[in-house]
């Protein structure tokens, strides 16, 4: 396994397993946009599940909690620590080169490798991977960064898109990498929409929907406060569905979460 040096820095600070449950203001959203989709997607209980690039379990958990059987794997050994410590069954492992047998998992959940394997070659490696484990009709859940993600929040939300951090945002919109280094998030690839949908289909799969996870709403400066009050909540939810298709409005997404299958040769 290599990790990027200042990806690996960057999680051993822990945070990313407070992140979805308030330690960063758009997590809460971002976690019941993800959990919503994925759930509405999943073909019944009893589910075989990869969770890869799972981090400290957060959704490993909640897979379990619904009746699944899942394995996580991730490339940190304090998030494998913490998933274990929750009763997560989770592994060292690399997205590019899965330990799991051909055919032998029911859905696959690639929620963070696509954006921290900077090189497509290596993308393409990773949901290659997923779909060899994957049995014929399985489910895969592939989540990346929205191209212009960065530019929004550090513009619209933080209000802190100084004149440094401008030039790193600048280059991920050209490139689609992210130079973040270990102060600015950290290093990471942004996909385009059409881009995420063409290297799902690359790697085999088919039935791809592209969906923008957290909407127009991740851009409010007082989300935290707007996520706190029920009624402001379902606004934000109800949005986030509103325009979670809306080919217009892909780009202008956080995150975008790819579900599709792989072809069963059998129908």
């Amino acid at each position: 396994m290599q990790l990027d040096p200042d990806i690996q820095a960057f999680y051993e600070r822990g945070a990313e397993a407070e992140r979805l449950s308030g330690g960063l203001a758009t997590g809460p959203l971002e976690l019941a946009r993800t959990q919503e989709l994925i759930q509405r997607h999943l073909p019944g209980s009893d589910l075989r599940i990869l969770d890869v690039g799972g981090g400290p379990g957060v959704y490993a958990r909640w897979l379990g909690a619904l009746g699944h059987d899942v394995v996580l794997v991730d490339p940190v050994v304090l998030h494998v620590e913490q998933a274990r410590e929750t009763g997560v069954r989770a592994e060292l492992g690399d997205a590019r080169r899965l330990d799991q047998p051909d055919g032998s998992v029911d859905a696959v959940l690639l929620l963070g490798p696509l954006y921290h394997l900077l090189d497509a070659d290596d993308r393409a490696e990773a949901l290659r991977e997923a779909h060899r484990v994957l049995r014929p009709g399985g489910l895969l859940f592939a989540a990346a960064i929205s191209r212009y993600a960065a530019l929004l929040d550090l513009l619209v939300r933080l209000d802190a898109l100084g004149a440094a951090v401008f030039e790193i945002v600048a280059e991920g919109i050209s490139t689609g990498v992210f130079r973040g280094g270990r102060e600015v998030f950290t290093n990471a690839y942004f996909h385009l929409p059409s881009e995420l949908a063409r290297e799902v289909v690359d790697a085999g799969f088919g039935d791809v929907e592209v969906f923008n996870v957290e909407g127009p709403g991740f851009l409010a400066p007082d989300i935290a406060e707007r996520w706190a009050d029920p009624a402001r909540r379902q606004i934000l939810l109800s949005s986030a569905r509103l325009v979670e298709r809306e080919p217009e409005l892909l780009g202008a997404a956080s995150h975008l979460l790819a579900v599709a299958r792989v072809p069963d040769t059998r129908d």
